[in-house]
């Protein structure tokens, strides 16, 4: 199994988009067991794809060991992709790994899904302490999302200080220009600066995947947006591989 963290030090930048189109093609385009698993108390994954969390379990609950964690993850209509829910406790949820000193709960609570899926997919919430640390010892790939401005690319920056700082470097990092409107010059510039990375375009069909209650690699395939989400798949897939 392969856990892949969607992660920025902001928030505003195509996170849980980007969560959601990506566990869709880990769970059709490779058709590999996928969970998404939604940790941010906003809670767009959720909400993107319709879901309402169990009664009696709080998400930050998890944490605390409640209930085991493998019973928790909700279906969807999509094949091979399950998701576990956010909900308001998540707020608190960095305050109390902190209270519980568990370094390590989330890689466990990871390790516990193993034999039941092939890749989890983290939306994580903007940055915090304790939890982003939690995170960067916990999966095999860092994406993070950024606009296409100088002022995102020293936010990346930091993220990359922070993750070398802390764990030595050691989660692959994947930056992701995001929500790109070429009529800009300084979106135009910005991409140019950095012809390596994966580029998802500004378009009105991914703003109305809420609306739709499904990513727009399932309602539009052959977009040019489902064509952008499909080959960062492909680099996914590759870094995780590598």
């Amino acid at each position: 199994m392969k856990a892949i963290a969607i992660y920025s030090g902001k928030g505003g930048v195509g996170k849980s988009t980007l969560a959601v189109h990506l566990a869709h093609m880990a769970a059709t385009r490779s058709a590999r067991r996928t969970l998404l698993w939604d940790l941010d108390a906003q809670g767009a994954s959720t909400f993107a794809l319709r879901l309402t969390p169990k009664p009696g379990l709080s998400a930050r609950g998890l944490f605390a060991r409640e209930k085991e964690i493998a019973g928790q993850a909700l279906g969807t209509d999509i094949d091979n992709l399950d998701v576990i829910p956010a909900d308001a406790s998540l707020r608190k949820l960095d305050t109390q790994l902190a209270e519980q000193d568990k370094k390590n709960r989330l890689k466990k609570l990871l390790k516990e899904l193993e034999g039941s899926y092939d890749r989890v997919v983290l939306d994580c919430p903007p940055s915090q302490a304790d939890l982003s640390d939690q995170i960067f010892r916990a999966v095999d790939l860092l994406v993070v999302p950024l606009l296409p401005s100088p002022l995102s690319l020293r936010v990346y920056d930091m993220v990359v200080e922070q993750v070398a700082g802390k764990h030595g470097g050691k989660v692959p990092i994947l930056p992701v220009f995001s929500m790109v409107d070429r009529r800009k010059s300084l979106h135009r510039d910005t991409v140019a600066s950095r012809p390596d990375w994966p580029t998802i375009p500004y378009a009105s069909e991914i703003e109305r995947m809420a609306v739709h209650g499904q990513p727009v690699t399932a309602r539009t395939p052959g977009s040019v947006a489902a064509a952008a989400f499909g080959k960062l798949w492909t680099r996914v897939e590759r870094a995780l591989n590598d």
